[in-house]
């Protein structure tokens, strides 16, 4: 449409400057009418009067003009086009480096992490490693301190119990004196009074050094033993491991044990004995408050609760016969839990491992442990029987004198204890 406006103007200044004389001398005119096809219109005239225009042989200004035009407007196109191609190609190449410097800081931000994390976890093993070390020279510390508190409270009982036989000693010999004479001696009331004070302090004072012995030992090692196994944490690295001499069968058992734990979860195993085709075939562990003998397999149980306290000593010995299945678990040289038909028939054959603090699946040398199970506290005076104890001697083995007692298939202080991890005898 520009273009065609431009033409119509062009011819029409091409028509008045073809007539300028006529226009001027001729007061008269006609109106010249120029159609959009570039034709004039006008009245008739003679072949004279209808000269070629010659306005097409050269330019005029407003020619110029649209021309500058045109070439203008084609130039700011090529201008736009070529900012355009020079934005996408800038855009391309943003877009490149910012998906460079996205994965170079993802990268960087990663191994920072990672070093941070490898930092931390350095600092938290030091940490542990230097607090379990303060632990170890604490409770070291604290058992010399116990172990004098304990010489000197049974030093004191001794000198006590003979200072009590001679006042009873000399009260039998004066009421015998006193009988003798009583017609010219009679003790008044007031020396009555004063020999029961000093009876009843006697007497007071007795009580709170045994309440200081129960609780020296309950910190010291139990019963008179000299060593125990110390499981610093749970870790199914760290065991004890015995192997039995070759050909013990156990038809029947007996088993005791002094243990004293940290923390008791669902299952802590305190000892487990098994075979490659059976791994369960003996087994005492924990169940939070409460202690399991487990005979042949799971299904085989006996247990006896409320009776695990952590960080407290205590005496378990389990026993089990495959004759007529009984079993029974004693706990403080108590007999709390008994079991008919319990595994009757079934017996434990020779060739496996007995576990000190982990169980074993059979399947390889050192696998098949799991951490959850594992023992962490101390344990001490263990001892296994290929028979079934008496009452009166599985009484004796929760008194004074424990570790002098040795099983015939494990015997504590003689059978070889293998330690694995961080499991060590203490004393």
């Amino acid at each position: 449409m520009l273009l065609q406006g431009g033409f119509a103007l062009l011819a029409l200044c091409c028509v008045f400057r073809a007539s300028p004389a006529a226009l001027d001398e001729e007061d008269d005119y006609d109106l010249l009418y120029v159609n959009l096809d570039n034709e004039i219109e006008g009245p008739a005239q003679g072949p004279e009067e209808t000269a070629a225009c010659e306005c097409q042989r050269e330019h005029t200004q407003w020619d110029k003009l649209f021309i500058m035009l045109e070439n203008s407007q084609m130039k700011e196109n090529m201008m736009l086009q070529a900012v355009e191609e020079v934005l996408k190609v800038d855009l391309q190449m943003l877009k490149a480096e910012l998906s460079q410097l996205t994965t170079t800081f993802a990268t960087t931000l990663e191994e920072l992490a990672s070093h941070l994390s490898s930092q931390v976890e350095q600092v938290l093993v030091r940490s542990r490693g230097q607090a379990e070390e303060a632990k170890r020279l604490q409770e070291a510390e604290q058992g010399k301190v116990l172990e004098h508190i304990l010489l000197l409270s049974h030093n004191m009982s001794s000198r006590l119990g003979h200072l009590e036989s001679t006042w009873l000693g000399r009260a039998e010999v004066e009421a015998q004196e006193t009988a003798l004479q009583q017609d010219k001696f009679r003790p008044t009331r007031g020396d009555n009074f004063v020999l029961n004070s000093l009876w009843k302090e006697l007497q007071q004072t007795r009580a709170e050094l045994k309440a200081s012995q129960q609780w020296a030992a309950q910190h010291l090692l139990p019963a008179g033993c000299e060593t125990a196994i110390l499981f610093p944490m749970r870790s199914r690295k760290i065991f004890g491991s015995v192997h039995p001499a070759s050909g013990v069968t156990f038809p029947s058992f007996t088993a005791c044990i002094w243990i004293k734990v940290t923390e008791a979860l669902d299952k802590t195993v305190v000892f487990s004995y098994g075979t490659k085709l059976n791994p369960y075939e003996m087994q005492l562990y924990l169940s939070r408050d409460s202690a399991v003998l487990l005979v042949g397999g799971s299904q085989h149980r006996l247990t006896v609760g409320g009776v695990v306290v952590p960080g407290q000593w205590l005496h378990l010995c389990g026993s089990w016969s495959s004759e007529n299945g009984s079993a029974a678990l004693w706990v403080k040289g108590e007999l709390l839990a008994t079991a008919l038909d319990l595994a009757a028939g079934h017996t434990i054959p020779e060739g496996g491992i007995l576990q000190l603090g982990q169980e074993k699946n059979g399947c390889c040398l050192g696998g098949g442990f799991d951490e959850a199970l594992a023992f962490s506290g101390k344990l001490t005076a263990f001892n296994l029987w290929d028979r079934v104890l008496s009452a009166k001697e599985i009484a004796a083995q929760s008194r004074e004198g424990t570790c002098s007692t040795r099983g015939n298939v494990v015997g504590w202080g003689v059978t070889e204890v293998l330690l694995h991890g961080g499991a060590q005898y203490i004393s």
